[in-house]
Order: C-alpha cells, then sequence, then structure tokens
C-alpha cells in the first residue's frame, strides 16, 4: 500500500508545528513553519506530489517498533532482523537557542551492518511551488520559487547528493556507528561539519529535559496515569507556543470514511475544542496553558462581532477569521478520499453552543486560575446578553452539519449553560450583571430542553426540537450538570443511546439514514470523544464495573503509542484528521471521573 495506515504514525512537534512519523521511518505530513502553515510533507494526502523525508534501512524480513523516550515526545522507532538492528531518534527542540521549526534525525546501528537510505523530498506551498536546490560541503539549501516560503537547509554527517531536486544519501554502518540529518530554517545558525554531532547531542538532551519537567507537573496520579500523561503531552503538542491557542488536530484532509467526501482542515482553533482542552489542561495542574488561552480568548471577546454573531465558531492560531475553504485539486487524497480540502467553510456557520464551552471554561479558569478582568467581564456580558436575544434560532450545531440549520438539543443545552456560569461567576465575585433577564432565561431554557426536547414514546432526549433520533452528544448532559447523573430521564436516555448508538462500547455520533441526514454522503465511523463520554456518564451514574470495562476496551484502540485519531471503523482502524485533541481530553476526563468512582466505591489501586 502507497499509504500507511493513519494509526501507524506518530507525532513530534515544537509547539509551533507538528510532524507526523511513520513506522516505515517516513515524515509524510509537516506543515511548516506553524501548524496552520502550507506543507512542506503531505505524501499522505498525495503519495507521488506530496514529498515526504524518508530514512529507512536495507534489512529483510524487518520488523518495525516505535514508542516514545517516557515522558516525553522524542521518538524511538526501530528495525529488527536477523541481520542487523538500527533506530532512529526523531525530535524537534523546543527551546529558543537560536533556531526554531527544526527536524533531527539521528539515525544508530545496534548490531551488525546496516544500510540506509536516505531521501528528503520537501514540496512547498501543498506541493503547488517549485524549487531550486544548492548543494553544499555538508548540507542541501532547498529554495522554493515563492519567497514568502522559507528556504529549507539539510545538515548531514554522511555525504549528501542531489537528484531531481530532492537530497539522498546511501550509507551503511556498523554497531555503534551514528549519522545525523538535521532539516531547518536555511538561516539558521545550527553549526555544520565535525560540530553537527554535538550540536545534536545536546538538543537531544535539552529537548528530553523539557519534556519530562512538562510532565512531572502533571497532578494526575490515578491508575491510568501512563496513557493520561501520554494524553497530556499530546494536548500540549497541539497547543501554539506563540499564541497560546490550541488546534483541534495537526492534520487535514484525512477522511472520516475511506474514498469518502468527509475531509476536513482541523489545523485552526475551535472555541468549542480549545475550551475542553483549557478544562483538561487545568485538571492536569497547568495553569500556564490556561493562562495563555485566556490571553487568547480575551483578545477574540473583545473584537467587533461577525455577521453570526459575536464570535465565530474557530479561528486561525493567530486569531484571524478569514479560513476561506479551497480544495487542493491535484491532491489524489489519502487513498483517493478527495476532496482534499484546506480553509473550512464551517468557520461561517452559527453554533449556538460555543458561547455555554466558553462561559464553562472562563468560569472554571477564574475558579482554579485567576479572577477574571473586569474588561473580560464586560465583554462577557456583551456575549452572553447577545445569547439572550438569539438562543432560540436554529444553527448547525455540534457537529458541524451542512444539511441546513435545526434547533438542536446540544445548542439549546449549552446556551444553558453560558446562562448558569455567567450567573454562577457574577454571584461568586459579585460582578454587575442583567441577573433578573439572564436568570429567566435560563429557566426557560431549562423548560424547554425538558419538553420539547423530551421525546415520551422513546423515553429519551432527542436531536432535536419536536424530533424522534437520538445524538450522542446528549452524553454531556450530566457533565456540564444540567441533569442528575441517576435522574430517571436521564436514565432511560442513557439506555437508549447504549442501545441505539453503542456498538461495543463504541459510539456513533448518530445514525445516518432515511431520518437523519447531515447533508453529506457515505458513513462515518464512531466517535472516539463520545466513547470516553459514554463511559464517564456511566461512571457517574454508579454502573462503576461496567465503565470501567468499556473504559479499558476503549484504550485498545489506542495505537501502538497511545494517539487516537477523531473516529474508528468497523476494524478498529483509525480515520479522521490525527491525533485529535476532542478525544484525549475526552480520555483525560473519563480516566478522573472512574479513578474516582473507583475510589468512592472503595476500589484499591
Amino acid at each position: 500500500m502507497p499509504y500507511l495506515p493513519i494509526e501507524d504514525h506518530a507525532v513530534i512537534g515544537d509547539l509551533h508545528t507538528v510532524a507526523l512519523v511513520g513506522k516505515d521511518g517516513v515524515i509524510d505530513f509537516l506543515s511548516h513553519p506553524h501548524f496552520d502553515s502550507p506543507t512542506v510533507f503531505a505524501s499522505l494526502l498525495d503519495a507521488e506530489k506530496g514529498g515526504s523525508f524518508r530514512v529507512s534501512p536495507h534489512l529483510d524480513a524487518e520488523v518495525t517498533k516505535q514508542h516514545y523516550l517516557p515522558d516525553t515526545n522524542v521518538l524511538l522507532t526501530r528495525f529488527l532482523s536477523e541481520h542487523g538492528l538500527a533506530h532512529v531518534i526523531d525530535f524537534m527542540p523546543v527551546v529558543d537557542l537560536g533556531h526554531a521549526h527544526a527536524i533531527y534525525r539521528r539515525v544508530k546501528t545496534i548490531r551488525g551492518e546496516v544500510t540506509f537510505r536516505m531521501s528528503c523530498a520537501p514540496r512547498f506551498d501543498y506541493a503547488r511551488s517549485q524549487h531550486r536546490v544548492t548543494r553544499g560541503a555538508d548540507d542541501v539549501v532547498f529554495q522554493p520559487e515563492k519567497l514568502e516560503n522559507s528556504a529549507l537547509r539539510l545538515r548531514a554527517t554522511v555525504p549528501l547528493s542531489v537528484k531531481g531536486g530532492d537530497a539522498e544519501a546511501l550509507f551503511t554502518l556498523r554497531a555503534g556507528e551514528t549519522a545525523e540529518f538535521i532539516l531547518a530554517e536555511a538561516e539558521d545558525d545550527i553549526p555544520g561539519g565535525a560540530s553537527l554531532s554535538p550540536w545534536s547531542e545536546r538538543m537531544f538532551e535539552t529537548t528530553v529535559d523539557y519534556w519530562r519537567r512538562w510532565i512531572a507537573r502533571c497532578t494526575y496520579r490515578g491508575r491510568w496515569k501512563e496513557i493520561v500523561d501520554r494524553s497530556a503531552l499530546t494536548l500540549k503538542l497541539l497547543t501554539s507556543r506563540l499564541f497560546g491557542s490550541i488546534v483541534a488536530a495537526p492534520t487535514f484532509g484525512l477522511p472520516e470514511e475511506i474514498g469518502g467526501e468527509r475531509n476536513w482542515d482541523y489545523r485552526y482553533t475551535w472555541i468549542r475544542d480549545s475550551a475542553f482542552t483549557l478544562y483538561a489542561l487545568q485538571r492536569l495542574g497547568y495553569t500556564e496553558e490556561a493562562r495563555a488561552f485566556m490571553e487568547w480568548l480575551v483578545e477574540r471577546c473583545a473584537e467587533p462581532p461577525t455577521r453570526i454573531g459575536p464570535l465565530q465558531i474557530m479561528y486561525g492560531i493567530d486569531g484571524r477569521s478569514d479560513l476561506t475553504e479551497t480544495t487542493l485539486s491535484h491532491f489524489e487524497g489519502y487513498r483517493k478520499s478527495s476532496p482534499v480540502r484546506i480553509g473550512n467553510g464551517a468557520a461561517t456557520q452559527l453554533q449556538l453552543d460555543i458561547y455555554g464551552e466558553l462561559m464553562d471554561s472562563v468560569y472554571l479558569y477564574d475558579k482554579y486560575g485567576e479572577p477574571v478582568s473586569y474588561q473580560l467581564w464586560t465583554d462577557l456580558v456583551r456575549l452572553v446578553d447577545w445569547v439572550r436575544l438569539h438562543w432560540r434560532e436554529k444553527d448547525e450545531g455540534i457537529w458541524e452539519t451542512r444539511g441546513g440549520k435545526q434547533e438542536f438539543l446540544y445548542s439549546r443545552l449549552m446556551c444553558w449553560v453560558a446562562f448558569d456560569r455567567a450567573l454562577r461567576l457574577a454571584d461568586k465575585r459579585s460582578l454587575p450583571a442583567p441577573r433578573a433577564e439572564w436568570l429567566a432565561t435560563r429557566d426557560a431554557i431549562h423548560r424547554e430542553i425538558h419538553t420539547a426536547f423530551w421525546n415520551p414514546a422513546r423515553n429519551a432526549f432527542v436531536q432535536t426540537k419536536g424530533g424522534a433520533e437520538l445524538d450522542a452528544a446528549c452524553l454531556i448532559m450530566p457533565l456540564v450538570r444540567f441533569v442528575g447523573p441517576t435522574d430517571p430521564r436521564w436514565l432511560s436516555t442513557l439506555d437508549a443511546v447504549r442501545d441505539e448508538l453503542v456498538d461495543d462500547t463504541l459510539v456513533y455520533r448518530y445514525r445516518l439514514g432515511d431520518a437523519v441526514s447531515d447533508g453529506l454522503r457515505g458513513e462515518e465511523g464512531t466517535f472516539s470523544m463520545c466513547s470516553f463520554w459514554y463511559v464517564e456518564c456511566l461512571a457517574r451514574a454508579g454502573r462503576i464495573h461496567e465503565a470501567r470495562f468499556a473504559f479499558e476496551k476503549m484504550l485498545g484502540y489506542a495505537n501502538h503509542v497511545g494517539l487516537y485519531a477523531e473516529e474508528l471503523g468497523p476494524r478498529g482502524e483509525h480515520l479522521g484528521n490525527f491525533p485529535q485533541a476532542f478525544t484525549h481530553l475526552a480520555l483525560i476526563s473519563a480516566a478522573f471521573q472512574l479513578n474516582r468512582s473507583l475510589a468512592d466505591g472503595g476500589w484499591r489501586a
């Protein structure tokens, strides 16, 4: 297969961008220099045109293993066979020592004598820009024709050749011998020649130390610490050091159905995703990241309103609002899944739920971080008051459907959260607010959810007002404290979700069919975030054994390094953009709740 399975990847990053590294030793995806910049490598989306950075050995019947160095985002890929054993260490330095956005690849033979092939084939600007190559004594410079794209320099400790615009090397290492490759911006002051290996060793030690010091701050001490730590390290990789914003995923175009059209660009900052991520990081004790995101959020709240409301549902990592959706028609897509889209048209959708997630994250930050400022509260009052005037409107909902606006349960629920958290915050800090109007609105929404969104025939809360279909987004209801986790109405809804949307602990968002259409062709997999929500709901309902079994099953669907994409297919294959912040933050929340429920029930570790 020209396309490695999505789950056969790990990630490295420097808090500016993320690269995907396959088990075969190929870096097949990298946006450069930032998360939402054009790609330099994208052979994951087009094997012929996308570009890649390969370091692989020539070994017969080799077996590959891949794992992270403990408590880090430094990756080790091992190649094993009867004739030799070798490994490649991949990382991106996260410290400012005269350079940035660099990929370090350290190759070593452990046993035997192993011949390696290296090929560095960048394709700038989503493979839309040509480049010229300049070869030096121990480096190769790739200069794109568009000056706005940074030139890249590949330095190496082995001889390099140039072929067709790509850098190549064929070299043999005996046991104990090493080779170094560093791909960085051309103007960086990384030393060449004999100084390259000592420099690389220094960067390696500094990067390992950074990640181990960071994860040591994690306050989770529960039963699933290893997988929670890995999820935390992944969420940190998706956080912009420059802006404090958090991307939903570092990739675009990875399909929710192989060969289908459900292929989106997730390299942006969703208000919803970021608010949930902020919640997860705060639970782990990472107040510094929470503060940085709040600063980014304050700037968005202070901006003039758009035609769809005070906030967009998503922004570029730098806060820009123009995310025009276009198609890369020259890319065939992952396993011929097209179209390949960049930008995201959902940015112009009305999704009323974002104001609930926003207010919940602000409330929690005020509680566990720092009190909200006067200016932020003034802006929040304006936002909440806008919701008071518009909460009855139809919108596209959390799942960003493209089949027309409806009145969704989830949107209505999160509008209730917006007023509930705003009132709590106002009372807690004695802040000025139109309490009477907000209280009346909150209560009106509460009554409407229990009447217009409750279907007596289904004995469950349903997806849309007056409808009959279920939606796994309802699983958030007890998690945001709208309904008690053992309320009879909720328990019957939970059972209905189990009977209709759950497949061996895996949860579908909704069942597509004659009664439900999201405006797109094809099917999709189970949604992993909802599967972890389901675990948490079971735990809160007191069904601890069932919750633990479901949680352990979900952990079994993680890939070989503990990462999750957005969805899972019928054979357990990962689908959608990878790795997905939503999935990992829901895992953290479920692990917290389940661990607490087990402790409260008298279970020992």
